[in-house]
């Protein structure tokens, strides 16, 4: 029996990228989990397992080149093939004022979120060429694309504004072997993004306006949930949407609007 359709999801132990996987384990792919905890990445890989599902665990720094050349290597090993990547795991790093944050905490923010998608498609795509087309997506922000009021949010802002610009331009590279390049663009969304996250001198950089009442219109302020994206990038690398490509969708119930 051929193998199904293969996914890698990174960031797959937790928030969107867990969603993501379960509901692409529920469309018949099956999935590489890549993440650097591998006790949440072995919770999401034994449901998945429960539910029938083929599935490959991949512990993996995505900043790092040997750990992400060999995670991807053993995913081909095992399924033989490649169809769709989701580009997913991001920590929101340092918020400060650009005088306050250290070259170092800029570094780490550029290399988790910039160099780890880079690496992320470095790896993926000979494999996504070798088939019948592909889809990548890339889960992006609304910081950076569609709204630059978080306060001190430059260094994550520039990375996700970054991370367009690849879509972008890998949509046009890709196209000729049928490979589709989108961005999602999240708002607020229920994950634990914020454990990753170092705030300082928050008022120093805060924008002066009162915001209406919950920011999030569609839902009267309550954050969109992590499941709202993986329904999306589903259909993003689905055959519903096999002619878009190049795309950013900001998924946020209306928040980017308002800001």
């Amino acid at each position: 029996m051929p193998t199904a359709k293969v996914a890698l999801v990174t960031g797959a132990g937790s928030g969107i990228g867990r969603a993501t996987a379960i509901e692409l384990a529920g469309n018949g792919f099956a999935v590489g989990l890549l993440g650097r905890t591998p006790s949440e990445l072995e919770e999401v890989a034994q449901r998945l397992r429960e539910s029938g599902a083929e599935v490959e665990r991949l512990d993996a720094d995505i900043s790092q080149e040997d750990q992400m050349e060999a995670a991807v290597s053993k995913l081909i090993d095992r399924f033989g093939r490649l169809d769709a990547v989701v580009a997913n795991a991001s920590i929101n790093g340092t918020w400060a004022p650009i005088e306050d944050i250290k070259s170092d905490e800029w570094d780490k923010t550029i290399a988790v979120n910039l160099r780890g998608t880079y690496l992320t498609l470095r790896f993926a795509v000979p494999h996504l060429k070798k088939g019948d087309g592909g889809s990548i997506v890339v889960v992006s922000s609304i910081n950076g694309t569609r709204t630059f009021t978080s306060p001190g949010a430059t260094a994550y802002s520039a990375t996700k504004a970054a991370q367009l610009a690849m879509v972008y331009q890998l949509a046009l590279e890709l196209g000729r072997h049928r490979i589709r390049v989108n961005a999602v663009c999240p708002g607020a969304i229920e994950t634990n993004i914020d454990d990753s996250t170092t705030v300082r001198a928050e008022e120093e950089t805060l924008i002066p306006v009162v915001w209406p009442e919950g920011q999030v219109p569609l839902t009267g302020g309550r954050s969109g949930k992590a499941e709202d994206v993986a329904h999306l990038i589903a259909f993003l690398v689905g055959d519903a949407s096999s002619h878009i490509t190049g795309t950013p969708i900001w998924i946020d119930g209306g928040q980017g609007l308002l800001r």
